[in-house]
């Protein structure tokens, strides 16, 4: 199996239905592989339309959106969809080619360094190296982008991790990321504070009685 043919199969393994995007050479393979499953691809006319699209999908249907972009100048333009998800929390898994992974950091035509652009506004970036990394890293990055505070995770691929061979693609049952825990569950302490503070400003006039709060709710 190769890269691009993994990466589709992952996709399927996440149960996404659609995706937004704009071809390019850099991730040439990934759209190439996908003709052959049953994910519906909606191409727009300009990649930032990918990026809010696929915003806007998760915001409808509460489903992780998926963009797809190319390299250098295809990838900058997700940038503004991707911000704007950080700031909305909204789940989203951003892919995008890179150049040859012998040609990162050489400045060579349309490489862009868009998981350094991106770091303040993401949950987290992988560059992926190897191809047998690639179901891994997928499984994470949509677990990352759907719990806790939600929001955006890119994933950038050289185009020769595209090409290359899996010996054996393996999904994981699970995750385990030793240094993210989200917390799910509200402090009760805080929350006790709270509706004290909640039930003063009702009682002195200064929050309206309409807002439907009992003093006694738990």
């Amino acid at each position: 199996m190769k890269g691009a043919d993994a990466i589709i199969k992952c996709l399927e393994e996440e149960k996404v239905e659609v995706v937004f995007g704009y071809p390019g050479v850099a991730i040439a393979p990934v759209f190439n592989s996908i003709l052959s499953s049953d994910i519906r691809t909606v191409l727009v006319r300009q990649e930032q339309n990918a990026g809010h699209a696929a915003s806007g999908y998760a915001r409808i249907t509460g489903k992780v959106g998926v963009a797809i972009a190319t390299s250098g100048p295809g990838a900058e333009n997700l940038i503004t969809g991707i911000a704007t998800a950080f700031a909305d929390s909204i789940p989203m898994v951003c892919i995008t080619g890179q150049v040859d992974s012998r040609l990162m950091g050489s400045d060579v035509f349309q490489e862009a360094d868009i998981s350094g652009a991106v770091e303040s506004f993401v949950k987290y970036s992988y560059i992926i190296r190897n191809p047998e990394d690639i179901p891994r890293i997928f499984r994470e990055a949509f677990y990352l982008a759907s719990t806790g505070r939600k929001g955006p995770v890119l994933i950038d691929i050289p185009q020769d991790i595209q090409n290359a061979q899996l010996e054996k693609f393996v999904w994981p049952k699970s995750v385990k990321m030793r240094t993210y825990k989200p917390t799910t569950t509200g402090h009760a302490l805080q929350i006790a504070k709270v509706l004290t503070e909640l039930t003063r400003g009702m009682m002195s006039g200064r929050l309206p009685k309409s807002m439907g709060f009992r003093s006694s709710a738990r």
